[in-house]
């Protein structure tokens, strides 16, 4: 896959909710020679600008930040306790390695009582979140020396290629960072000026596009994140909106908002002139930047949301197959090179 190595470096980088900043860095660093101007505003979003040659402003937003934890407890014994940042199933967490992001950045795992102890009652029982704690191996007043309340964890998995695909955690939403900085390296001729926003705190209520909406005040806004891929098995075929391996999804609805049909049937137009794979996606649950850029802006703004598919969405297993990126990719970029031809009045 072409830009594997980039799309390792952003999702392996961690970025929890709120603490941003390392994942900030890598994306600076290489959004920097795409883009005429870059700024960072008060809450932490990444703003790039692209001019372009007339009056239309597109807003483009993809979430850099990643579903984490952050630490409220550590006991007499130096076990830490955590609350969640964003939506996690619990049965995901099992066994799995965690960073504690403290003063030094300490390797740990997430630990559960043993199934050897388990009652019977106890076996058959979704574990709860509240149930898990972090061992780092230390003594408690080391860990206490070197880990406070209020700093974050995030999970330790790194990305791999299975298949036709590649799996790691995070891909929600680093999959679309990636998608982002590889349309602008291939756009070329576009008249709209563009602002390329890598928008934080997603994951805890779209808290960085509504910011960031009332500062560019665009004209069109279209969100770039993931979609569920539900094609596996257990699931009822009506619910297996988007599958792996049949192109970008542009998005109809979902839990948070519904898209504007004039953009719809615009990147629908794109992706058939271009002979792009797509797939429409309507989605009864998740929600997406869409929703801050829509009805947050004062007069409203023309939104949608382009996504790439991927299975086990939430876990550190996530999976996208690498022809849907790259068909995300070349629909974001042309799409923009013609996205001056839409338009913008309601009739």
């Amino acid at each position: 896959m072409e830009g594997f190595d980039l799309l390792k470096r952003i999702v392996e980088t961690p970025g929890a909710p709120g603490r941003e900043e390392p994942i900030r860095q890598v994306i600076m660093e290489a959004v920097r020679p795409l883009v005429d101007e870059v700024r960072v505003d008060a809450l932490g979003n990444v703003i790039a600008h692209k001019r372009g040659r007339g009056e239309m402003r597109v807003l483009l937003a993809a979430h850099m930040d990643e579903i984490a934890f952050m630490v409220n407890h550590i006991d007499d014994r130096g076990f830490i306790r955590f609350v969640p940042l964003g939506g996690f199933d619990p049965k995901t967490l099992v066994a799995q390695r965690v960073i504690v992001h403290g003063r030094q950045d300490l390797p740990g795992v997430l630990g559960t009582k043993p199934v050897h102890v388990m009652t019977q009652e106890e076996r058959k029982k979704v574990p709860e979140i509240k149930e898990f704690f972090v061992d780092v191996g230390l003594p408690a007043e080391r860990v206490r020396e070197l880990v406070r309340v209020g700093d974050v964890i995030t999970r330790q998995r790194e990305l791999i290629r299975v298949g036709d695909t590649v799996t790691a955690k995070s891909l929600d939403n680093r999959l679309s960072v990636f998608v982002l900085l590889e349309a602008l390296r291939e756009l070329g001729a576009h008249e709209a000026d563009v602002y390329a926003v890598f928008t934080v705190q997603e994951e805890v209520g779209l808290r960085g596009s509504r910011v960031v909406v009332r500062q560019v005040q665009p004209h069109v806004g279209i969100a770039l994140d993931i979609t569920l891929a539900n094609d596996i098995p257990g699931i009822p075929e009506p619910e297996q909106q988007c599958r792996l391996g049949k192109g970008t999804a542009i998005k109809v609805m979902d839990a948070s908002a519904i898209a504007d049909a004039r953009l719809i049937d615009f990147l629908v137009q794109v992706a058939e002139e271009h002979k792009i794979p797509y797939q429409l996606d309507v989605s009864p649950a998740g929600g997406t930047d869409t929703a801050g850029i829509q009805y947050l802006s004062g007069d409203g703004v023309v939104a949608g949301c382009l996504s790439t598919p991927t299975r086990y969405v939430h876990s550190t297993t996530e999976m996208a197959h690498t022809a849907d990126i790259q068909a995300s990719i070349r629909l974001l970029a042309r799409a923009l090179e013609q996205i001056h031809t839409f338009q913008l009045a309601v009739s």
